[in-house]
């Protein structure tokens, strides 16, 4: 896994921020299984996990296990977050424990407020991304947030940004802790579907938790 993957770590303020890009063969393995599932309303009842999140989007369900498990969607997700923290903090994650995976199908005017996640590691990545965002009501705005991911963490002060706002592409997929509060911004000028999958997962105890003593 390590090996076939090419990992970039990104620091925009404190937490360091892994990316990485989903193999082709497994975002083509999702997107088929998904389109299968919204086809079946009894199935999309079954895995609906819109309870459970704050979106204010048209759909999010979970994945089956056996899915999970057969499209390799849980190696990857194990597989790049071991590398991850091996990478970044030198400590080798013994524990990859998946809560869940969830699919979010989001169309125009839909949005994701501002929210944390459950567990220990967390992360979203792209498997449709609309043509278009669409424009700014007032078209001489500085930057065009829609349909845009941002991270936030800290306060804005002097040598210290407290947003990170990702552009949604295809097959990218970012790796984040928990606690880090982020939000989607809706998007207009397109009726297309942008689609995303996020997880989370707990990992080894005492390398998440950093205030526990190493002799414990």
């Amino acid at each position: 896994m390590d090996s076939e993957i090419n990992f970039q770590f990104l620091r925009p303020f404190g937490p360091i921020i892994c990316k990485v890009t989903i193999p082709k063969q497994i975002i083509k393995n999702l997107n088929n299984y998904i389109d299968q599932i919204i086809e079946n309303e009894k199935k999309i009842n079954e895995l609906n996990y819109g309870k459970n999140l704050a979106g204010k989007v048209h759909q999010e369900f979970q994945l089956e296990k056996d899915f999970i498990k057969d499209s390799k969607w849980g190696n990857f997700l194990s597989g790049c977050a071991q590398a991850w923290i091996k990478k970044t903090i030198d400590k080798d994650v013994k524990e990859f424990k998946l809560i869940s995976t969830w699919i979010v199908r989001q169309f125009k005017g839909e949005y994701n407020p501002i929210h944390t996640h459950g567990g220990h590691l967390s992360g979203v990545g792209y498997l449709k991304v609309p043509s278009t965002f669409g424009e700014y009501k007032q078209s001489d705005k500085r930057n065009n947030q829609n349909g845009m991911l941002s991270l936030i963490h800290g306060s804005k002060m002097f040598l210290s940004d407290s947003t990170y706002t990702i552009t949604p592409k295809v097959g990218d997929f970012y790796f984040f802790p928990n606690y880090l509060m982020h939000t989607v911004y809706p998007f207009s000028g397109s009726d297309e579907e942008r689609r995303s999958i996020s997880f989370n997962a707990y990992i080894d105890e005492n390398i998440y938790n950093v205030f526990q003593s190493k002799n414990s």
